[in-house]
Protein backbone atom coordinates (compact mmCIF):
# COMPACT_ATOMS: atom_id res chain seq x y z
CA UNK A 1 0.00 0.00 0.00
CA UNK A 2 2.76 2.44 0.92
CA UNK A 3 4.70 1.67 -2.26
CA UNK A 4 1.66 2.46 -4.40
CA UNK A 5 1.21 5.80 -2.65
CA UNK A 6 4.93 6.61 -2.88
CA UNK A 7 4.83 6.05 -6.64
CA UNK A 8 2.14 8.72 -6.92
CA UNK A 9 -0.76 6.47 -7.80
CA UNK A 10 -4.06 7.52 -6.31
CA UNK A 11 -7.77 7.21 -6.73
CA UNK A 12 -9.60 4.09 -7.82
CA UNK A 13 -6.50 2.45 -9.30
CA UNK A 14 -4.66 2.68 -5.98
CA UNK A 15 -7.68 1.21 -4.24
CA UNK A 16 -7.63 -1.71 -6.68
CA UNK A 17 -3.93 -2.35 -6.07
CA UNK A 18 -4.00 -2.04 -2.29
CA UNK A 19 -6.62 -4.65 -1.47
CA UNK A 20 -6.48 -8.43 -1.69
CA UNK A 21 -10.11 -9.15 -2.54
CA UNK A 22 -9.36 -10.38 -6.07
CA UNK A 23 -6.64 -12.75 -4.83
CA UNK A 24 -8.84 -14.11 -2.04
CA UNK A 25 -11.67 -14.65 -4.50
CA UNK A 26 -9.41 -16.55 -6.90
CA UNK A 27 -8.10 -18.77 -4.08
CA UNK A 28 -11.64 -19.49 -2.91
CA UNK A 29 -12.80 -20.51 -6.39
CA UNK A 30 -9.69 -22.66 -6.91
CA UNK A 31 -10.31 -24.33 -3.54
CA UNK A 32 -13.91 -25.09 -4.52
CA UNK A 33 -12.68 -26.59 -7.81
CA UNK A 34 -10.19 -28.89 -6.10
CA UNK A 35 -12.27 -29.95 -3.08
CA UNK A 36 -13.71 -33.03 -4.81
CA UNK A 37 -10.32 -34.59 -5.56
CA UNK A 38 -10.11 -37.61 -3.26
CA UNK A 39 -6.58 -38.84 -3.94
CA UNK A 40 -3.72 -36.54 -4.82
CA UNK A 41 -1.13 -38.58 -6.72
CA UNK A 42 1.84 -36.30 -7.40
CA UNK A 43 2.97 -32.70 -7.79
CA UNK A 44 1.98 -32.52 -11.44
CA UNK A 45 -1.60 -33.44 -10.58
CA UNK A 46 -1.71 -30.75 -7.89
CA UNK A 47 -0.43 -28.14 -10.35
CA UNK A 48 -2.97 -29.19 -12.99
CA UNK A 49 -5.91 -28.94 -10.59
CA UNK A 50 -4.73 -25.60 -9.19
CA UNK A 51 -4.35 -24.25 -12.72
CA UNK A 52 -7.83 -25.54 -13.59
CA UNK A 53 -9.21 -23.74 -10.54
CA UNK A 54 -7.49 -20.49 -11.51
CA UNK A 55 -8.81 -20.75 -15.06
CA UNK A 56 -12.24 -21.30 -13.57
CA UNK A 57 -11.79 -18.18 -11.43
CA UNK A 58 -10.70 -16.19 -14.48
CA UNK A 59 -14.30 -16.15 -15.68
CA UNK A 60 -15.28 -13.94 -12.74
CA UNK A 61 -12.46 -11.40 -13.18
CA UNK A 62 -13.54 -7.91 -14.13
CA UNK A 63 -11.79 -4.81 -15.39
CA UNK A 64 -9.46 -3.08 -12.93
CA UNK A 65 -11.01 0.08 -11.57
CA UNK A 66 -9.01 3.15 -12.53
CA UNK A 67 -7.29 1.31 -15.38
CA UNK A 68 -6.67 4.61 -17.19
CA UNK A 69 -3.92 5.33 -14.65
CA UNK A 70 -1.88 2.27 -15.73
CA UNK A 71 0.44 4.28 -18.05
CA UNK A 72 1.21 6.69 -15.17
CA UNK A 73 1.90 3.72 -12.91
CA UNK A 74 4.23 2.07 -15.45
CA UNK A 75 6.15 5.33 -15.93
CA UNK A 76 6.48 5.74 -12.15
CA UNK A 77 7.77 2.17 -11.84
CA UNK A 78 10.33 2.81 -14.59
CA UNK A 79 11.55 5.95 -12.80
CA UNK A 80 11.77 4.03 -9.53
CA UNK A 81 13.81 1.21 -11.09
CA UNK A 82 16.26 3.71 -12.57
CA UNK A 83 16.64 5.57 -9.26
CA UNK A 84 17.13 2.56 -6.99
CA UNK A 85 20.60 0.97 -7.10
CA UNK A 86 20.86 -2.83 -7.36
CA UNK A 87 20.56 -4.59 -4.01
CA UNK A 88 23.62 -6.75 -4.57
CA UNK A 89 26.76 -5.53 -6.32
CA UNK A 90 28.91 -8.42 -7.62
CA UNK A 91 32.15 -6.43 -7.10
CA UNK A 92 31.42 -5.88 -3.41
CA UNK A 93 30.45 -9.51 -2.82
CA UNK A 94 33.61 -10.95 -4.41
Amino acid sequence: MFTVRRLGVGGRFAASLTNTNCIESMISIARDTTKNVKRWRDGKMIKRWCAAGMLNAERSFRRVKGYRQVPTFVAALARHVEAVPPACDAARVA
